[in-house]
């Protein structure tokens, strides 16, 4: 049974970093594509970046770029995303996310927030 488990969020200040993590299991892991969204309050699910395969090409939305990086460890079958420079606007549920069309699963999430 395929299975996407996230850790690693938390409370943060504002202009702090956290590294989220995603552990695979139940499937082959470096067959899939690998994205993270977040969801924050009131709000639609959105993708914050997406990383391919073999890691070897990586995209992200706009907003994040340069602040948020997405990457992988086929050997481990873990996703990470590194965030730095948080702004109180990052607080949202972040989410694992794996894709070999037709199949895709999710993780539960990692709540992040950032406050002082």
């Amino acid at each position: 049974q395929a299975r996407l488990v996230e850790s690693g969020g938390g409370l943060v200040q504002p202009g702090g970093s956290l590294r989220l993590s995603c552990a695979a299991s139940g499937f082959t892991f470096n067959n899939y594509a690998m994205s993270w969204y977040r969801q924050a309050p009131g709000k639609e699910r959105e993708l914050v970046a997406t990383i391919s395969r073999s890691g070897g090409m990586t995209n992200g939305a706009d907003s994040m770029k340069g602040r948020f990086t997405i990457s992988r460890d086929n050997a481990k079958n873990t996703l990470y995303l590194q965030l730095i420079s948080l702004k109180p606007e990052d607080t949202a549920i972040y989410y694992c996310h794996a894709r070999l069309w037709p199949w895709e699963y999710w993780g539960q999430g990692t709540q992040v927030t950032v406050s002082s």
